[in-house]
């Protein structure tokens, strides 16, 4: 059955084989930067881009509407870990900048925010597949399961050209398949 649940939980495969090549690239002494540029990009319009998105825009407002509090329960911690996950990424992004400028400390700084980025994502995608998205499928029919699920087609269909759900996919395994993951 094509639902919303499952779409989300299809993205969360793809997040977590990103998060094991973050791993892989903190285990480097000399890391390709070429490589946590791409991971940045993915995270920026695949993870948060799309994925958060879906989930922000669409997915926790139909929860809302069922009684589901953004301001406190699991809406509210999901909503927050989100932002987390963005100050993580600014972290990586901001100490990638000092470290191509020639502050070789700071690779420690981007590696600790990749770290805490793929902890807080890990535990995240655990709190949403088991806990959050169960409870969902007891409160969403089937109908508006269904009309969420094409909502988020839309929105995958919708990028901008080159950008399409299966190009993160591919670029995803390609940065795997380089770290034999």
């Amino acid at each position: 059955m094509n639902n919303a649940t499952k779409n989300l939980e299809d993205d969360h495969i793809y997040v977590l084989k990103l998060i094991d090549v973050m791993r892989a690239v903190t285990r480097s002494e000399k890391p390709d930067i070429k490589h946590i540029e791409e991971i940045i990009d993915i995270i920026r319009n695949f993870a948060d881009g799309l994925h958060h998105a879906k989930e922000e825009n669409l997915f926790f407002p139909a929860l809302e509407s069922k009684g589901f509090s953004a301001q406190q329960g699991p809406v509210a911690v999901m909503l927050h870990e989100h932002i987390k996950g963005r100050n993580f990424v600014k972290g990586i992004v901001d100490n990638l900048e000092l470290y191509n400028k020639g502050n070789k400390a700071a690779l420690e700084k981007v590696y600790q925010n990749m770290s805490g980025y793929s902890d807080l994502l890990v535990n995240h995608i655990t709190k949403e597949n088991n806990i959050l998205f169960r409870m969902a499928d007891n409160v969403l029919s089937e109908i508006e399961q269904k009309s969420l699920a094409e909502q988020f087609e839309t929105m995958e269909q919708n990028r901008q050209a080159g950008a399409r759900v299966i190009d993160y996919i591919n670029r995803i395994n390609t940065l795997a398949l380089s770290y034999k993951l």
